[in-house]
């Protein structure tokens, strides 16, 4: 296990040890980095010695994690990350770019990129003896949650707001956790989940609030790392598309960029650009103002994994942008249904959070931020069967015709 040597704000920038704090900074609320031993790290290890690892998961990154390695090894919590990355040449054809991947979180063990925080955190909960994990989700983080927790025999309690897409709670409750729906939005059921962990002493997993969850999203900052910047000996910095709603996600993978380049492992940083639904864009129009005060909003997109009031780790995912030499674009919920009819036909199944990143990327090209030479990858962050209602949306219905080759031939006027 490498030294897990504390805490950072990021905003006043103090510094805490291991037992100073749990969640976000006791003098200003602001998100906790934390902060690992970069210099024993680069005394034990070599990046030949993550790249010649046998395990293919978010557990081969376990020098560069501030747990210990946990157990679980036949169970899906030692599944998760390793997701896999493919070259689109249809969708780099009508896009005009020579240089195009997309990586799909949707196929993690619950078909979202939140395996990873919540695998981690279940893992820092173990080590700390915390019996019960409570989180706000509306669906993918909570079933991450509960799917992980069950894989460790661990007990998980889930606030979502009582408008999640009912495939999403079912997989709450197939784990096993107890599941309660809040009459209210997400951001209501963030706080009464952070004022049960408080009231219950209940060990908190909510994003943008737990500081380990950001350790388990930066993973996927060293899997694009190892499966795309390091073999394809990149000329220009990887601009990488991820959609946004609380933050942690970008902030967790521009951490991860940044412990790589600390390291001196990685040569040039990524230009990271955020994408945010019209109807839920407080960090975009933060960016837009050239302002680090993030205001709420009141959400409304069709994109329920990124709808959010006011972004719980906004801060730093704006940093994710703007100290990258990114940007954030905004893009309509009608773009992102386009979006996910448009990675269908290259067999990419995209719940409308995940096509959200897509939409931004089409957008980006058309507004000449991105160029036929500039390398691209967009993040997919959940599969599409978690919201089929959805995907159903962005496509036609399917032809019903009797059961005859007469009825067949005339459906297709032959």
């Amino acid at each position: 296990m490498v030294s897990f040597i504390g805490y950072q704000c990021s905003v006043c920038g103090a510094n805490y040890s291991p037992n100073e704090a749990i969640y976000t900074c006791p003098k200003d609320g602001g998100n906790l980095d934390v902060q690992i031993d970069i210099e024993k790290i680069k005394d034990q290890y070599q990046p030949e010695d993550i790249k010649n690892s046998s395990i293919f998961s978010i557990w081969r990154y376990l020098p560069l994690l501030p747990i210990k390695e946990p157990s679980y090894k036949e169970t899906p919590f030692w599944a998760v990350g390793w997701t896999p990355v493919y070259s689109p040449e249809v969708l780099k054809n009508e896009l005009n770019l020579e240089k195009l991947w997309i990586k799909d979180d949707g196929r993690n063990p619950t078909a979202s990129f939140k395996d990873r925080a919540s695998a981690v955190v279940v893992a820092r909960a173990k080590e700390i003896g915390a019996e019960i994990i409570v989180t706000a989700s509306t669906g993918n983080a909570g079933a991450a949650l509960a799917g992980m927790a069950a894989a460790a025999n661990h007990r998980a309690v889930i606030f979502a707001p009582k408008t999640a897409p009912s495939a999403k709670v079912a997989q709450l409750l197939v784990f096993g956790a107890q599941v309660f729906l809040v009459d209210g939005n997400y951001d209501q059921a963030f706080d009464l989940s952070v004022q049960a962990s408080n009231e219950f002493r209940w060990y908190c997993r909510n994003t943008g609030y737990n500081p380990f969850t950001a350790e388990g999203k930066k993973t996927a900052a060293f899997e694009i790392w190892e499966q795309v910047i390091e073999p394809n000996k990149l000329d220009k910095p990887l601009n990488i598309f991820i959609s946004v709603g609380d933050g942690n996600i970008i902030s967790g993978i521009h951490k991860g960029f940044k412990d790589l380049f600390a390291l001196d492992w990685l040569k040039e940083m990524p230009r990271i650009f955020g994408i945010q639904a019209e109807g839920s864009a407080a960090i975009a129009n933060a960016f837009d103002d050239a302002s680090e005060e993030i205001k709420a909003v009141s959400a409304d997109t069709l994109a329920d994994s990124i709808s959010v009031n006011l972004p719980r780790d906004g801060l730093r995912a704006l940093r994710a942008a703007t100290q990258t030499g990114g940007r954030y674009i905004k893009v309509s919920d009608q773009a992102i249904l386009n979006a996910i009819a448009r990675l269908g036909i290259e067999g990419i199944f995209a719940e409308p959070a995940a096509s959200t990143a897509y939409a931004g990327l089409e957008k980006a090209v058309e507004e000449g931020f991105i160029q036929k030479d500039d390398p691209v990858l967009v993040l997919i962050t959940g599969s599409g069967l978690k919201d089929v209602k959805a995907a159903a949306m962005a496509v036609r219905e399917a032809t019903v015709i009797e059961p005859n080759l007469d009825a067949l031939k005339k459906a297709l006027n032959k």
